[in-house]
């Protein structure tokens, strides 16, 4: 016994136990609404629609409304045990004699969604393990894209790993997951992250203290001795809806 519980705490001290992968597969999912519709649909949402996803297998992992709000969207991601699940899940959902019911009636004044916008995603090694919030006071949270330099994301998601997120940290902002998105035509991939603040102004804040950091500079600039690897980056505040499992 002894013996055992030594190899355990070796295994432990050289991280030989490394965290199990997440595997799952990921679906951002954006919904442009028609013009004073979005109300209709939070509401569809709220009473029917998530619901009826976890019924057929999809896991409601967040939902949110960006801040400045100029194309009537909603934002929200859900995961499934692969492709083929989520495939499956939708032909499903889409065949729900509930679903179909409340389809029609939410639309009896009208179309809501205008366009469906899908990214496809998977969670990077180094993404903390998504939890439900269990806090009383909502979050800001931030969604930000990095487009890579042609053939430089493995050099990006290398310096998020090693670096750039335990800097985050230490500049007050929340990790909350990391994936790299699964493009259907073929063309590179990106890094996608989401990152919790107390508010707009305090991930300003944020921001403008983590890139004065010496450490962030100093890694910067070795991470990028040979050329750029970050072509641009995209960034939306938004703010969880009432029914989000993360808030």
């Amino acid at each position: 016994m002894k013996k055992l519980i030594l190899l355990l705490l070796l295994a432990v001290s050289f991280g030989t136990l490394a965290k199990k992968p997440d595997s799952r597969y990921y679906e951002l999912r954006i919904y442009y609404c028609h013009p004073g519709r979005l109300d209709a649909l939070i509401s569809r949402f709220t009473n029917h629609t998530t619901k009826i996803f976890e019924r057929h297998n999809m896991t409601n992992v967040g939902y949110w409304i960006p801040n400045n709000n100029t194309e009537n969207a909603l934002y929200y991601i859900l995961s499934y045990p692969s492709q083929a699940d989520r495939d499956s899940s939708w032909k499903q959902f889409g065949r729900d004699p509930e679903w179909k019911e409340v389809a029609k009636k939410s639309e009896e004044s009208g179309k809501i969604v205008a366009k469906v916008t899908s990214i496809f995603m998977q969670a990077t090694d180094f993404s903390p393990k998504i939890k439900p919030s269990k806090g009383a006071e909502d979050r800001t949270f931030e969604m930000r894209t990095y487009t890579a330099m042609p053939d430089k994301l493995p050099n990006v998601l290398a310096r998020f790993r090693n670096h750039t997120t335990k800097l985050f940290k230490k500049h007050g902002m929340e990790n909350i997951a990391y994936f790299t998105t699964i493009p259907k035509d073929g063309s590179p991939s990106k890094l996608l992250y989401f990152l919790a603040h107390k508010s707009p102004e305090a991930g300003k804040a944020s921001f403008d203290a983590f890139r004065l950091d010496p450490k962030w500079i100093a890694v910067k600039e070795a991470s990028e001795k040979d050329g750029k690897i970050v072509e641009k980056t995209e960034s939306i505040y938004m703010s969880p809806t009432n029914f989000s499992t993360i808030r």
